[in-house]
């Protein structure tokens, strides 16, 4: 069984307003009520893991910063609950990028798992600390599905770099 799935074809750099929008996508994703549904994914975290690893020059620890706080702020959860995990998350990430670039994308999703669960953890102790008590396991369930996502995330983040500027028939790239 091979794993790797690469393409012959270049990617063009990202934009810069096609991350920040993919960002706030995400945001609003996070913020659909969805009840107490164990395994809806954490929407933020997934697409700023995926921007931390592809663009680091564009997306860090001040955007996780401040994606976690706006989740705390519509959420209303603890201040600074996602903050602090989406800041270690994208440390996490920004630091094994260059590692994980080299990995097709189901290793990558192995990879990204650990991390979204170490996040999880994070938040799952800083409500511990504030007297909620530690969650079941099904808390932990979204970083799973997190995980499976990660390869239509993949191919659904990078379709727009795909694209070739300009068509010229004689050129075989």
């Amino acid at each position: 069984m091979q794993l790797t799935n690469r393409s012959n074809r270049l990617l063009r750099p990202a934009k810069p307003w096609f991350v920040y929008a993919s960002l706030f996508l995400a945001l609003l994703l996070d913020y659909v009520p969805f009840g107490s549904h164990p395994g809806i994914p954490n929407w933020a975290a997934l697409v700023l893991v995926f921007w931390c690893i592809r663009e680091p020059v564009y997306i860090g620890m001040g955007m996780g910063f401040f994606l976690g706080v706006m989740i705390d702020i519509g959420r209303g959860t603890a201040m600074g609950e996602h903050a602090l995990a989406y800041v270690i998350l994208a440390f996490i990430a920004n630091g094994l990028a260059r590692r994980i670039m080299w990995f097709p994308s189901l290793l990558q999703a192995l990879h990204v798992l650990p991390m979204l669960l170490l996040a999880q953890l994070v938040m799952a102790c800083v409500r511990a600390f504030g007297g909620n008590g530690f969650p079941e396991w099904v808390f932990f369930l979204p970083s799973f599905v997190s995980a499976v996502l990660w390869l239509p995330l993949t191919y659904l983040l990078l379709l727009p770099q795909f694209q070739p500027i300009d068509r010229d028939e004689n050129r075989p790239i």
